[in-house]
């Protein structure tokens, strides 16, 4: 099992983060840079959960997302993945702050394949940098 953790700035407000992470329309795949329309799907969406793949062909997940109107954390369970078994996913924490939002993020990653095990070995060296890029645009970090 491998595990992530990093933080950074957001200029949005938590709700507005939280609304980022949540929204699962159509737009999803043109807000966020790691997924694309031909590996986006909505199984099933209510309230507080949302069940989607998405992702790239090199790279998709199925993942059960949970949220608390109002609260603070989003959390994305895996259920099934290119690369990584069923299990590991992420969590996102927002705290309020003078001028936006912190954002707390936790990746963990159990490998299910030999690419996968490979993969998880370097994340914890290459993924802060990455994933900040990646979520820098969609929740506007500064």
């Amino acid at each position: 099992m491998t595990v992530v953790r990093l933080h950074f700035a957001s200029a949005l407000d938590p709700k507005g983060v939280l609304g980022v992470l949540t929204d699962f329309s159509p737009s999803r795949a043109r807000i966020w840079p790691t997924i694309d329309a031909d590996h986006f799907e909505v199984h099933g969406l209510g309230d507080t959960w949302a069940e989607v793949t998405e992702g790239t062909a090199a790279a998709w997940e199925r993942a059960r997302y949970e949220w608390e109107p109002g609260g603070d954390t989003v959390t994305a369970t895996t259920l099934d993945s290119r690369l990584f078994g069923a299990g590991g996913g992420w969590v996102f924490r927002t705290t309020a702050e003078a001028d936006g939002t912190r954002v707390d993020v936790e990746l963990t990653r159990l490998p299910g394949t030999l690419k996968g095990r490979l993969l998880a070995a370097l994340l914890p060296v290459v993924a802060p940098a990455s994933l900040r890029k990646s979520l820098a645009g969609p929740l506007q970090a500064r």
